[in-house]
């Protein structure tokens, strides 16, 4: 009799029993498709980790869903009761902003967790159709411990992270687009709405705020170009003074250079304020015993923005010489050596190899020399704190960047929402144009130094 093949499609499928059954265990509750495994210590701390999380976010996901969509709905008021006034409270819209994102943050990594435990009972499961054997408690130790101790180990301040960089950051985000700001929206007392983009439109297009954004805006440009470029070439031009063939006590010189960098930032700062008073500094007092009037250094705004360019060269061109000097001793001796023989000048020799070679090892570290510019909060907060004021300007003088306007906006006035559009003006702006620069460098792009 002969025998009727049976189509492969028609067999029973039992390739995926056990990788399926313990995907779906693992659906249906975090650990069970480890227990189904046999990996027993595993799947007991994944159920009570689950436990755990249950327990945390079930009480509270709803409120904080609750309390990021509406912000709250009573205000505080005072309310009689039996005859006595009471102060009754009411909803706190920042507290429940706050505690909402932490909530859905908390909620993120349990979701996290719970995927990767489905996909850790897939691949065990996997593992044991292809005949493997399962990892019990110690090899999972070990494996954990050798092969995926990286993980381990950056998992720990990937938490941290995201609790205290990322969250308040969602956080500063989130404030733009409410109108939390005084008189009128500071809780408990008044609640806190959302507003959407009003606040950068504002920012943007109302006059009262526009000209003061657009004027500090400007003038934060041209003071981080110009202190970038001043310290960096005035640390390039000393560096190659310094090094320059026939200069006797190339020691002594470095040393004195570099002092104004081993001095702390505010003690030069500070120093430096008294020096410039316009009224009884000494650098106005040796002017008059000359003859000569002094200058308004600190309080007519042309002359505060060239004092602080002043100053800050005075600070940060000992950074950058101490980064030239080490470039340029990296610079192979033969390049000059064979530059001479070919009969190039000193100006040819600095533009053929020397700048090309600073450049290629120096430009991360002069875009984010740009960056601290643009956010370089210190000097101007300790030597002018962004004066003079300006009458056309919304709580900012002439030589406030953003940042120092965004510190004045939110710890002196309580303009929050408006502090945290320009905060977020802030970081486009740097993180554009740092990746933008960054990508297109040759350190980046790892090319030949000359082409």
């Amino acid at each position: 009799m002969r025998q009727q093949h049976v189509p492969v499609s028609a067999q029973p499928n039992r390739e995926k029993q056990h990788r399926m059954t313990a995907a779906i265990c693992s659906i249906i509750l975090q650990g069970l498709g480890q227990l189904y495994n046999r990996q027993w210590i595993k799947g007991i701390i994944l159920l009570l980790l689950e436990g755990a999380g249950l327990a945390y976010l079930l009480p509270r996901l709803s409120q904080a869903v609750w309390g990021i969509w509406t912000l709250g709905e009573n205000t505080q008021r005072f309310v009689k009761v039996n005859g006595s006034t009471v102060l009754q409270k009411g909803d706190h819209s920042i507290f429940l902003l706050l505690d909402g994102i932490i909530v859905l943050l908390v909620f993120f990594v349990f979701v996290l967790v719970y995927i990767l435990n489905i996909r850790d009972a897939y691949m065990t499961g996997l593992a044991r159709e292809q005949g493997k054997p399962t990892l019990g408690a110690a090899a999972t130790m070990r494996n954990v411990m050798d092969k995926n101790f990286p993980y381990l180990f950056l998992s720990i301040p990937a938490l941290g992270i995201l609790f205290f960089t990322i969250m308040p950051i969602l956080f500063t985000v989130t404030i733009a687009f409410t109108n939390y700001a005084a008189p009128d929206h500071i809780p408990p007392a008044k609640l806190v709405d959302w507003v959407g983009f009003k606040t950068f439109t504002d920012l943007i297009q109302l006059k009262s705020w526009s000209q003061t954004f657009y004027g500090v805006l400007t003038w934060t440009v041209i003071w981080a170009v110009l202190a970038t470029v001043t310290t960096y070439f005035g640390g390039v031009l000393v560096a190659l003074l310094i090094e320059q063939k026939g200069i006797r006590f190339k020691k002594l010189w470095r040393t004195i250079f570099i002092l104004p960098y081993a001095i702390p930032q505010i003690i030069s700062l500070l120093l430096m304020r008294n020096l410039f008073n316009g009224q009884f500094g000494p650098i106005n007092t040796y002017m008059r015993a000359f003859g000569l009037e002094g200058l308004p250094w600190l309080t007519d705004p042309f002359w505060a923005k060239v004092t602080v360019i002043v100053v800050n060269m005075w600070i940060g061109i000992p950074v950058s010489m101490v980064l030239i000097l080490g470039v340029l001793t990296a610079i192979p001796r033969d390049l000059y050596e064979a530059a001479e023989v070919d009969g190039a000048s000193a100006f040819q020799k600095f533009k053929i190899i020397t700048m090309p070679f600073i450049l290629f090892a120096t430009t991360p570290v002069l875009i984010m020399q740009f960056a601290g510019n643009f956010n370089n909060f210190n000097v101007i907060f300790l030597l002018t704190n962004g004066n003079p004021l300006r009458g056309d300007y919304q709580y900012a003088g002439a030589t406030d960047l953003l940042v120092t306007w965004l510190y004045k906006l939110t710890l002196d006035n309580n303009k929050f929402n408006m502090a945290s559009a320009v905060g977020i003006i802030i970081f486009l702006i740097i993180a554009t144009f740092s990746i933008w620069n960054f990508r297109r460098s040759k350190s980046f792009k790892e090319e030949d130094m000359i082409q």
